[in-house]
């Protein structure tokens, strides 16, 4: 997958076009990641110990991967990722500016 937790993405389309935010959560088998304040749905829960009044609480659902693309970190745009060799480690790079994505 091309974009990890913690990196911050921008949704390229879909209802939350334009939306950025941080990765909470990448599944690679389903590829699809959690995007903090994107895809926000009513999950109604009854309750609970934990939430003993119940009631609609609003939470992110996860977003197809191929529907976010990660920020330059030098100009805060939607980039693509390509990979460079750094000291025998194989890191992610930003197509546009050439910035490290990986800290």
């Amino acid at each position: 997958m091309h974009v990890k937790k913690g990196d911050k993405v921008m949704v390229i389309t879909g209802k939350d076009k334009g939306k950025t935010g941080v990765v909470l959560a990448a599944y690679p088998k389903k590829d699809r990641v959690l995007v903090e304040g994107v895809n926000v749905i009513k999950k109604h829960s009854k309750p609970s110990q934990a939430n003993p009044q119940g009631g609609i609480i609003n939470r992110e659902a996860p977003v197809h991967v191929s529907n976010v693309m990660p920020l330059d970190p030098k100009t805060n745009e939607p980039t693509r990722v390509g990979t460079k060799m750094v000291d025998g480690k194989r890191v992610r790079v930003a197509k546009k500016s050439g910035e490290v994505l990986d800290k």
